[in-house]
């Protein structure tokens, strides 16, 4: 079977994040999201793939390549001109798929690789259309709901009903197969009132106009992550840490202490007197310590310095340095962030409330009591700089020693405490 992935969009809910790479590149324990997908579909018997590309396509590209000798899998890519919906995004698969059936997903999910197989074993035995996976959701106005019949078909899709409408809790997870009729339900469709060609719309004039059966699978005692906002990566890095098998090597000194299941990457050196407590990755060519103190659920990635620090429950791009009396918690810190000395970040509210994060100009609830913050690439702190909760710290930007920081800070922004004026802005760019 071949397959479609979905990858052109932006993630503009995951900025500063997805500011210096696009969404499928963002790294999840030791590789990019997409890559943790691509194995999945390989395990499944997917042996050919379609990329639809857009944003930063060229850091996809040159990452993946055709994929035959370093995956062993065919790779091809498109470029989506417009961003004109999900309907249109698809139809650019139809010369690949030709008119065989095809399993489509969006490329920033994340699920356990099993469910690959069993829903192509499952679209294999019935006779339909499609397959379109689901899961239970308990906001029903976030979601668009599906409601199936009697047979576990589709009857409709209904975007964000009211739950006194009784249609059910189930969503549609991001995953498909299809036969070539998805491609004429695409043509039949209209643009909508958003100005793009929505692929629920297809979806229902594949059943209604097309006759078209589309069978709905629930996805059970499986993971899945759609890793739309931030703190959805902390989560996904958690569950693949948690199937992280011990290999140590790197250069291990003495007085180091190794608990649980540790990953340590070649050309990484632990120095003396620091306590790493799995489930943790560390990636190549590292420097972590003297002293450090690394908890669980922290990924650090490649050539990176973590010096007499404490890191918990945290992502860490490449090329970041968190070398002098820092502590990083349940953060997200992108690719080449420098933190000066004794900056600090906190990750719970003294009143133990729910942290809340600012994303498209609206208060998100994480509904997380521990969460720090989100810190864009090329970064950097002076020293004693404090970040509260849920702060997200754009692209470039600098932050002056002695600053506290209560507000998200724009790319591109000099950000500093003066003593007479209080909070001072300046652009960088």
């Amino acid at each position: 079977m071949k397959a479609v992935i979905l990858a052109a969009g932006e993630g503009i809910r995951l900025k500063p994040i997805t500011s210096s790479i696009p969404k499928p590149m963002i790294p999840i324990g030791d590789k990019p999201l997409l890559e943790h997908n691509i194995f999945g579909l390989k395990r499944a018997g997917v042996k050919e793939i379609l990329m639809i590309v857009g944003y930063k396509e060229d850091i996809i590209k040159d990452y993946f390549k055709d994929g035959k000798k370093r995956f062993g899998i065919n790779i091809k890519y498109i470029t989506q001109k417009e961003y004109l919906g999900t309907a249109n995004a698809t139809a650019y698969g139809r010369d690949f798929v030709k008119n065989e059936t095809f399993l489509m997903m969006y490329g920033d999910i994340l699920v356990d690789p099993l469910l690959y197989e069993n829903i192509i074993n499952t679209f294999k035995v019935i006779k339909a259309d499609g397959l379109i996976s689901l899961f239970k959701v308990e906001k029903l106005n976030n979601y668009g709901i599906i409601s199936l019949d009697s047979d576990g078909f589709i009857e409709k899709i209904t975007e964000k009903p009211s739950p006194n409408l009784n249609l059910g809790n189930l969503a549609n997870a991001g995953i498909y197969i299809f036969n070539s009729l998805i491609f004429e339900a695409i043509d039949k469709t209209q643009i909508s009132v958003r100005n793009e060609y929505e692929f629920t719309d297809s979806i229902n004039i594949l059943i209604n106009q097309l006759k078209g059966r589309i069978k709905g699978y629930l996805i059970e005692n499986l993971y899945w992550n759609d890793i739309g906002l931030p703190w959805q990566l902390l989560d996904a890095n958690q569950y693949l840490l948690d199937e992280l098998k011990s290999n140590i090597n790197g250069e291990i000194d003495e007085n180091v202490i190794i608990n649980g299941q540790v990953f340590i990457g070649e050309n990484t050196i632990v120095k003396s007197g620091s306590y790493i407590e799995g489930p943790c990755f560390i990636g190549k060519n590292c420097i972590i310590g003297p002293n450090a103190f690394i908890r669980p659920y922290t990924s650090i990635q490649n050539d990176c310095h973590i010096g007499i620090s404490e890191i918990k429950n945290s992502i860490i791009f490449s090329n970041t340095n968190i070398p002098h009396f820092n502590y990083v918690g349940d953060s997200i810190i992108c690719n080449d962030v420098n933190l000066g000395a004794g900056t600090k970040i906190a990750n719970l509210r003294l009143d133990n409330k729910k942290i809340k994060v600012r994303i498209k100009n609206t208060n998100i609830d994480s509904n997380r009591r521990k969460l720090g913050a989100i810190i864009g690439s090329k970064v950097k702190t002076g020293i004693n700089v404090s970040i509260m909760c849920g702060k997200k710290i754009g692209e470039s930007s600098q932050i002056g020693a002695h600053t506290l920081v209560n507000e998200d800070i724009p790319p591109f922004t000099l950000y500093y405490h003066d003593p007479d004026k209080g909070i001072k802005k300046k652009p960088l760019k």
